[in-house]
């Protein structure tokens, strides 16, 4: 699950803020969309990795938009930190995602000491989030490189939004959490996601 984490706290870890002209309304979702998800999600962690490419059939596993984020409401709250509330991911198209969340930012700036000139000292309370960037994938190697992030709709730098993104995925075996510059492999032989309006086509 590290990549569907890694994948969820670069994105949505990080919601008002300007959207995309092609699409700015979310997708209506219900249970029956989560249990759709969880049936591939397991599905595609099951499959054989350990078979050379060569020697395995291409196999293509669609999963839509209100799928995923209906799993991340109804099935994955367990995985998402404390803090982090109603994330939602926006498929645009050509690996372009929208990740969105309202974040609890006072649990980050009291997390260190910190000068009056830290960024951090003026963003308080519960604020939405918005992280905008591409998911590029080759060969089972995945990077996602941002373009833009606001917190309640201003601008903030990519520091300030690694911050958030380490803060709130740090483990006891990553103190550091994620690093949103560094690639990433997925399980289960994954080789490649391709973001398409509204949808995502795993490819293993």
């Amino acid at each position: 699950m590290r990549g569907f984490l890694a994948l969820a706290c670069a994105s949505l870890c990080l919601a008002a803020g300007p959207q995309p002209a092609q699409r700015d309304t979310q997708l209506p979702f219900s249970a029956a969309d989560a249990d759709r998800f969880a049936v591939k999600l397991a599905s595609v962690l099951g499959r054989d990795a350990a078979t050379p490419t060569r020697q395995r059939k291409l196999v293509r596993t669609t999963v839509t938009e209100s799928e995923v984020n209906a799993y991340l409401r109804y099935r994955a709250q367990d995985q998402i930190p404390v803090g982090v509330l109603d994330p939602y991911i926006v498929a645009v198209g050509e690996g372009r995602l929208i990740g969105k969340a309202t974040v609890d930012l006072d649990a980050v700036r009291l997390s260190r000491e910190r000068g009056w000139l830290d960024p951090m000292q003026l963003l308080r309370g519960r604020v939405p989030v918005t992280a905008t960037g591409v998911l590029r994938s080759r060969n089972g190697s995945f990077q996602f490189d941002l373009e833009s992030a606001y917190a309640g709709g201003v601008l903030i730098p990519k520091s300030l939004l690694q911050e958030l993104v380490s803060f709130y995925s740090r483990t006891s075996a990553n103190p550091a959490g994620i690093n949103i510059d560094e690639p990433f492999e997925l399980p289960a032989g994954i080789r490649e996601i391709s973001v398409q309006p509204a949808r995502a086509i795993i490819v293993q």
